[in-house]
């Protein structure tokens, strides 16, 4: 009987899990139909809203600058060389690479025994030469005297032949008497001759004698010359470069043996190209004397000087374009002939320009400004200059109009926008505005999301949280259960911070799917 009962109750409570198993598959293959055929409910479209950067547009005064650069030369540069050849027996300390000379310094000396040995060689020929032309004026002296006798020797002879053809013809006198006259008179005058040869000799004799004068102080001026060329003096004061020579050393004619620059007069050339070149024009063609800012970086604190701009190339070199410019720096101080600079030239004022981030204009110099309901429109603008990041444009009718900063390809005419707020103002939505992910929440959450954005961008890396944003971050990490004891405790006590860094921020709503 007991075995009965027994068997009894088994089977019941078999048939009872059989049933319960049959229903819990029926409710499961029900639910998965239910499921599968249930139609997908469509969420209603919502419009994306994008969250931008915007800037005013206030049209004034602006001053444009071009951006350059130049090499750093000297205005006064000279090549010491050597006028005469020999040994340097002496050089001054500053003679080195570097070294700083004042005008009229001796520089070098070279070795002078030759050069006074020629100065001695001419100054003796001269004393020879100045004999000589005393010499010629004695022997012309007696030539002349001697010319003088055979003159009146010749007058005699002259009256007596008189006399003897006058008694010739009376009957007194003969006619041997007459022809001996005549003889006498026939001598003398050859004599004269020669005596006339004389003086002409005398008188060439004085003139080469003052040629050869000449010529002797010309060959002493040259040897002096050559002994005062024996010694180098500094012309002006400046930096001695490439010194090639040492003291004892060999040194032929005409060999460099330094570079002498002027630190004080140093100036900028540079290129332009040639629209660049006619904005530096007056109405005259006249190149304007524009202020200019030299600076060499280098690390730490770079080098920085002014000038003016003082003249352009004459011509243009072959196979180049543009023209090539000349700046003259002031006070210069650190600078170096052979630097290369970056050159900041100012332009003519420009007037009702505005300036904006080149990020707002695209290749088809339009902007797009915020219109009427917080959407784009597309506006035309004149861009004039590019000035680094920036640009100068010049627009009609656009005083004081905001426009997108930066400029993306999801933005277009007609999108809707929302402006970015400075740090530490919060945006009221009242429809409920998205930030740039799109999409909306009831009252002023998406707007305080947005703001708090504002701030990431605004503060770097350390950003300023509103309450909500903290209130939810913190609510996030107190109930993560997979995060570690201690990191829980670092990220909480950071976000109690009044600055929280942006990296902790992104990486804890990159976790919540916000």
């Amino acid at each position: 009987m007991r075995f009965l009962t027994r068997s009894l109750i088994g089977l019941f409570l078999m048939s009872l899990s059989l049933g319960l198993i049959v229903w819990a598959g029926s409710m499961i293959s029900g639910a998965i139909q239910e499921t599968m055929n249930r139609e997908e409910r469509q969420r209603p479209a919502r419009e994306r809203v994008f969250t931008v950067n915007t800037v005013e547009l206030a049209f004034q005064q602006e001053t444009p600058e071009l951006i350059v650069f130049g090499e750093v030369q000297s205005r006064q540069s000279l090549e010491i060389r050597a006028a005469v050849g020999g040994t340097l027996v002496e050089l001054a300390p500053e003679f080195a690479e570097g070294g700083l000379v004042t005008e009229g310094q001796l520089l070098a000396r070279f070795d002078a025994t030759r050069a006074q040995r020629e100065l001695a060689r001419s100054e003796a020929d001269l004393l020879d030469a100045q004999a000589e032309i005393g010499q010629a004026a004695s022997a012309l002296s007696l030539a002349e005297d001697d010319l003088d006798a055979g003159q009146a020797q010749l007058d005699l002879r002259e009256r007596g032949l008189d006399r003897q053809q006058n008694l010739a013809e009376r009957g007194s006198g003969t006619a041997a008497l007459v022809e001996e006259a005549e003889l006498t008179l026939v001598t003398v005058r050859q004599a004269m001759v020669t005596r006339r040869k004389a003086v002409e000799d005398a008188k060439a004799r004085i003139e080469l004698a003052d040629t050869n004068l000449q010529r002797a102080k010309l060959a002493v001026e040259d040897a002096r010359r050559d002994l005062e060329d024996t010694e180098i003096y500094a012309p002006f004061s400046g930096t001695l470069s490439e010194v090639s020579v040492a003291a004892g050393g060999l040194v032929s004619d005409n060999e460099q043996v330094a570079t002498l620059i002027d630190p004080d007069h140093l100036e900028v050339v540079f290129r332009v190209s040639t629209p660049q070149y006619a904005r530096l024009l007056d109405d005259n063609g006249g190149l304007l004397q524009q202020p200019v800012q030299a600076s060499l970086d280098g690390m730490g604190d770079g080098l920085t000087a002014t000038g003016i701009l003082t003249r352009a190339s004459a011509a243009v070199g072959e196979g180049l374009s543009g023209r090539v410019l000349y700046a003259s720096l002031d006070q210069a101080y650190g600078f170096k002939p052979g630097d290369f600079v970056t050159l900041a030239v100012q332009e003519p004022i420009l007037e009702n320009v505005a300036r904006i981030p080149a990020s707002a204009v695209n290749a088809a110099d339009e902007v797009l400004i915020l219109g009427e309901d917080d959407r784009l429109q597309t506006a035309q603008v004149d861009v004039l200059r590019a000035q680094a990041d920036d640009v100068l444009i010049r627009a009609d009718d656009l005083q004081g109009a905001e426009i997108v900063a930066q400029r993306t390809p999801l933005l277009g005419t007609g999108i809707k926008v929302q402006k970015l707020l400075p740090a530490g103002q919060q945006q009221v939505a009242g429809g409920g505005q998205a930030g740039p992910s799109g999409g909306q929440a009831g009252g002023g959450q998406a707007g305080a999301q947005g703001a708090d954005r504002a701030a990431d961008q605004a503060s770097g890396d350390m950003i300023e949280l509103s309450e909500d944003r903290r209130a939810k971050l913190t609510s996030f990490v107190e109930t993560n259960e997979r995060m570690p004891a201690d990191a829980k405790e670092r990220f909480l006590d950071s976000l109690q911070q009044p600055m929280v860094p942006a990296a902790l921020i992104e990486r804890l709503e990159s976790r919540m799917g916000s």
